[in-house]
């Protein structure tokens, strides 16, 4: 459903941060996938863990990519975004869910002992912090007619996705 509610406002505003955020659940539903995966094995081994732990990286490297493709072409073509009150109203709800439900996968990866799910709720809170960019990009071009705002919020969350694609599978 939010792929479908964000790129359709993102078409809508034009906004390649809007859109980004959209493409990005559709990584996010990936990396819970491979968690389930790496959970429901009959062994949870060494190998297993390091494998999930790797798909989860790819993940947030192919979140990046997304992000930088978008951003990098909006600002060069001058893309100014339209105004998205319901965007706005969205990423707000949105932001504090995703904080929220990053919180809760990291208590349950404690409980469970799962590496990957602890890296999946990573995801999960970029994706916080991604509605929060953008939501703040959306304020920016409405309040202060910023409309490079909405490709420099993508463009830092892509670069956040690129440490945390480095950084999972090391850390185990």
């Amino acid at each position: 459903m939010e792929v479908v509610v964000t790129v359709s406002l993102g078409i809508a505003a034009q906004s390649v941060a809007l859109i980004a955020f959209g493409l990005d659940s559709v990584v996010e539903v990936f990396a819970s996938i491979v968690v389930v995966w790496q959970l429901r094995g009959r062994r949870v081994g060494r190998e297993r863990t390091n494998r999930a732990l790797r798909l989860v990286a790819l993940a947030f490297f192919l979140l990046a990519a997304l992000l930088l493709v978008g951003a990098i072409e909006s600002l060069v073509s001058e893309r100014h975004p339209d105004h998205s009150p319901a965007g706005i109203a969205y990423l707000a709800l949105t932001a504090v869910a995703m904080f929220t439900l990053s919180w809760r996968k990291r208590v349950v990866s404690a409980d469970v002992d799962s590496h990957p799910l602890v890296h999946e709720a990573r995801i999960t809170f970029l994706d916080g912090v991604l509605a929060t960019g953008v939501l703040l990009a959306l304020v920016a071009n409405v309040a202060l007619d910023w409309w490079w705002a909405d490709p420099v919020a993508a463009i830092l969350v892509a670069v956040a996705a690129i440490v945390e694609g480095i950084n999972a599978p090391r850390e185990h």
